[in-house]
């Protein structure tokens, strides 16, 4: 089990693309955490706005990586990174102030190979309460329908919003992400993640942005996010990524 000592010993990597109008709150935000991280990871994708710039203006550490894709963005930043435990944090998400000490609790427990948070989505003028719901339950039905023999081992299916995190060790002996896979990178890894332990979603709340709810509005992104999740189930993978289209 890690112990006091080894609370600090998180790093946050943190995938963007084009994110220059998020990432000076997101500095602000990592800024506050205590305790600390070890490491902040910035790793860009080819943005076009000036983004890689920006974050190192503020002080992050950045790595421009040759190809865009959260999938390689991942994989890249854990390679880089050197902490025991990685978190993987969007640059539209809002983490809490005691997020590695939180990291930090729950992979003590060696039982637990990955794990996020509840995320809840929200913007300056409202919260998404059905699509927050949505996000929460379908953690659980979408394993329960698709992959019941790994429920039944205490897996869920977690997704980018729940600011994932887990051992870099069990990460680069799982493979990574599939540098294949467009989208749905975090539930693949969460079924490769299996073999180390149980995939839990901890009990915390971490508000993430609503920007793709509110450009394709409510009952369009719920059904978007429930097709793309079943054809991934039903391993229909083709041209997957054409129908989650960037929202910046």
């Amino acid at each position: 089990m890690a112990g006091f000592d080894d609370m600090t010993d998180v790093a946050i990597v943190v995938p963007t693309l084009n994110e220059a109008t998020t990432l000076p709150r997101l500095a602000r935000l990592l800024a506050a955490l205590d305790p600390q991280p070890a490491e902040v990871l910035v790793v860009d994708g080819g943005s076009t706005d000036g983004t890689a710039a920006l974050a190192r203006s503020l002080g992050l550490a950045v790595i421009e990586h040759d190809a865009c894709g959260r999938s390689v963005q991942i994989n890249r930043g854990v390679s880089e990174v050197s902490s025991q435990f990685v978190c993987v944090l969007h640059a539209d998400t809002s983490p809490p102030d005691d997020m590695v000490a939180v990291i930090s609790r729950t992979l003590a427990d060696r039982d637990i190979a990955l794990a996020g948070f509840t995320p809840l989505l929200s913007g300056p003028d409202k919260v998404r309460w059905a699509t927050s719901f949505h996000n929460w339950i379908k953690t659980w039905y979408a394993p329960l329908i698709m992959r019941p023999h790994l429920f039944l081992r205490g897996v869920r299916l977690l997704f980018g919003d729940h600011a994932m995190f887990f051992r870099r060790a069990d990460f680069l002996a799982a493979g990574g992400c599939d540098p294949g896979t467009p989208v749905m990178e975090e539930a693949d890894l969460c079924v490769k993640m299996a073999r180390f332990g149980r995939v839990r979603l901890v009990n915390r709340v971490i508000l993430t942005s609503d920007r793709r709810v509110a450009a394709w509005g409510e009952w369009k992104a719920n059904w978007i996010y429930f097709t793309v999740g079943i054809r991934w189930a039903l391993g229909v993978r083709a041209r997957l990524g054409d129908s989650y289209p960037h929202v910046r």
